[in-house]
C-alpha cells in the first residue's frame, strides 16, 4: 500500500494509456521508455520519503533542487525555458506557496495558544470518558474545518487530542485526526484551499455542498475504528485537571485569529476575486492578527524552527509537483476522479485541482472529495497531514501511518462509491479560464459502476 499512489501516478503518466496521450499532450521532454524524466525524479523523492522518514526535510529540499536543475538544463516549464523559466514558474507559483508557508507556521502558533489557554484541559468535562469521547473529538474537528482552514482545525484537534490524551496519541488516531478535517473541509469553499481555488475560479459553493455525502460516510467509517484503536491505547481522560483557570486572553487572540481568517478568505473570494491571485491575503491575515496581539500575549516563538521545517518540507512537494509535465488530466468522469484521490495522496493537489479547473467538465462535489479526503491516506499527502506531524514527529513513517490507518483508505473508497451512488456523477459549471470543457453528460450511479 506504501507505493499505491505513486504506482497510480506513473500510470497516470504511461503515454501508452488514453490517460497518459490526453495527459502527455505538450510534452516535449526526454523520457525513460514511457515515463518522462521528470516524473522518474518526483517518484524517487516520494519513495525517499516514504522510506527514510527521518530525512524527509533533505530528501525533500533536494529533490526539488534536482527536478528544477533538470528542468532548466533539459526540459522547458510551462513559462518558458533555462532559469527564466523558472524564475516565470516561481512567480506563478509564490502566492500559493506564500500562504502555505504563512498558514502552516501561522497556525502551529495558533495551536499553541489554543493548548495554552486550558480550554483543552476542561473539556474532559463534556466529552464521554470511554471510546466515544474520541469520536466526539473527531467530530468536533469535522464540523471546525466545515468553516476554518483545514490546518487550523487539525492542529486544535491535535492540541485536544494531546492534552485529553495526556500526550500519548496513537498515530492511527492521528491519522484520523487528519482525515476528519479533510473530509469537514472537503463539502465547503472556505474549508480547503483546493475548494477555495473553485470557488475563486467561478463553481458555485452549492457545486461543492454534496461533497459531504461522501465526506460524512468516510466519517462513519473511520471514526469508530479509529476511536477504539486510540481508547485501547490510551484511555481518554475522565476528569478535568481540578482548578484549571481559562486564560481567556489567549481564546481571545485564537477567536481573532479565525475569525480574521474567515472574514479575509470570503471578502476577497466575493468582492476581489481578480487581485486573490496576486497577495498572500489569508497567511497575511493570521499573521497580523498574530502580531498585534504579541504584546497582549505572547506566542511560543521557539516553535518557529519546528514549524519552519515543516512548511518547507511541504512547499519542496509543492514545488516539485508542480514542476511536472502534465498538461492535462484524463477525460473527466467518475473514474478519473476516484484515481485523483489516490493520486493526491503522494502528488499535491493544488496543481491537480488547478488543471481539473483548466479542463472543465467534472463533478465539482466529487473531485472535491476526491483530492480533498484522498490526501488523508498518506501524512504528507495533505498540508493538514504535515502540520499535525510537527506536533507529533511520529506520525512521519508512511508505513506506520498506511499499517494503522488503515480504515482512512478504507473510508475513502467506501465515501466515493456511496457518493457516486447517491449522486451519480453531473458535471458542474465551467470555471473561469477553463479551455474546451469535456462535454460529460449526466449519469446515474446504476448505468456507471460496472457490475461484477
Amino acid at each position: 500500500m506504501r507505493l499505491l499512489g505513486l504506482i497510480a501516478l506513473l500510470l497516470f503518466a504511461l503515454p501508452g494509456s488514453a490517460a497518459a496521450q490526453e495527459a502527455a499532450t505538450g510534452f516535449s521532454g526526454a523520457s525513460v521508455g514511457p515515463v518522462p524524466v521528470e516524473f522518474i525524479l518526483f517518484g524517487l523523492v516520494l519513495l525517499g520519503v516514504a522510506l527514510f522518514h527521518n530525512r524527509t526535510l533533505p530528501i525533500a529540499i533536494g529533490g526539488a533542487v534536482v527536478i528544477a536543475l533538470y528542468k532548466m538544463a533539459a526540459s522547458p516549464f510551462r513559462t518558458g525555458a533555462g532559469a527564466t523559466g523558472f524564475a516565470l514558474h516561481l512567480e506563478h507559483e509564490w502566492v500559493i506557496l506564500t500562504n502555505l508557508l504563512m498558514l502552516l507556521v501561522g497556525f502551529s502558533l495558533l495551536a499553541r495558544h489554543f493548548e495554552d489557554s486550558k480550554v483543552p484541559a476542561v473539556l474532559p468535562r463534556f466529552l464521554p470518558d470511554d471510546w466515544t469521547g474520541g469520536l466526539v473529538l473527531l467530530l468536533l474537528i469535522f464540523v471546525l474545518s466545515s468553516f476554518l482552514d483545514n490546518i487550523a482545525a487539525a492542529l486544535i484537534g491535535g492540541a485536544i487530542a494531546h492534552t485529553v490524551y495526556k500526550g500519548k496519541v496513537h498515530i492511527g488516531y492521528l491519522a484520523a485526526i487528519v482525515a476528519a478535517s479533510n473530509a469537514g473541509g472537503s463539502g465547503s469553499v472556505v474549508g480547503d484551499t483546493t475548494t477555495t481555488m473553485m470557488w475563486i475560479a467561478g463553481v458555485r459553493p452549492g457545486e461543492v455542498l454534496h461533497a459531504y455525502v461522501g465526506a460524512i460516510t468516510a466519517m462513519a467509517v473511520f471514526g469508530v475504528p479509529a476511536s477504539l484503536l486510540q481508547q485501547r491505547y490510551a484511555p481518554i481522560q475522565k476528569d478535568p485537571v481540578p482548578d484549571v483557570r481559562i486564560d481567556w486572553g489567549r481564546v481571545g487572540v485564537v477567536g481573532a485569529i479565525l475569525v480574521a481568517a474567515v472574514t479575509v478568505n470570503v471578502t476577497i473570494n466575493t468582492h476581489f476575486t481578480e487581485i486573490s491571485d496576486r497577495f498572500p491575503f489569508l497567511g497575511a491575515s493570521v499573521w497580523a492578527v498574530l502580531l498585534v496581539t504579541a504584546g497582549m500575549r505572547k506566542p511560543e516563538w521557539s516553535l518557529l524552527p519546528g514549524a519552519l521545517k515543516g512548511a518547507a518540507f511541504l512547499l519542496s512537494l509543492v514545488l516539485c509537483a508542480s514542476m511536472m509535465p502534465v498538461e492535462r488530466l484524463p477525460i473527466a468522469s467518475w473514474h478519473a476522479a476516484l484515481g485523483l484521490g489516490f493520486i493526491s495522496a503522494v502528488f499535491d493537489n493544488i496543481p491537480l485541482t488547478a488543471l481539473a479547473l483548466n479542463q472543465g467538465g467534472y463533478d465539482w462535489g466529487m473531485l472535491a472529495y476526491a483530492v480533498g479526503f484522498g490526501g488523508s491516506m498518506i501524512w504528507f499527502g495533505s498540508s493538514a497531514g504535515v502540520a499535525l506531524s510537527t506536533m507529533y514527529p511520529e506520525a512521519r513513517s508512511s508505513g506506520q501511518w498506511l499499517r494503522h490507518g488503515w480504515f482512512v483508505t478504507v473510508a475513502y473508497v467506501v465515501g466515493f462509491f456511496v457518493l457516486l451512488g447517491v449522486m451519480g456523477f453531473r458535471p458542474g459549471s465551467s470555471p473561469r479560464g477553463s479551455v474546451a470543457p469535456t462535454p460529460v453528460s449526466a449519469v446515474t450511479a446504476p448505468s456507471t459502476i460496472p457490475t461484477p
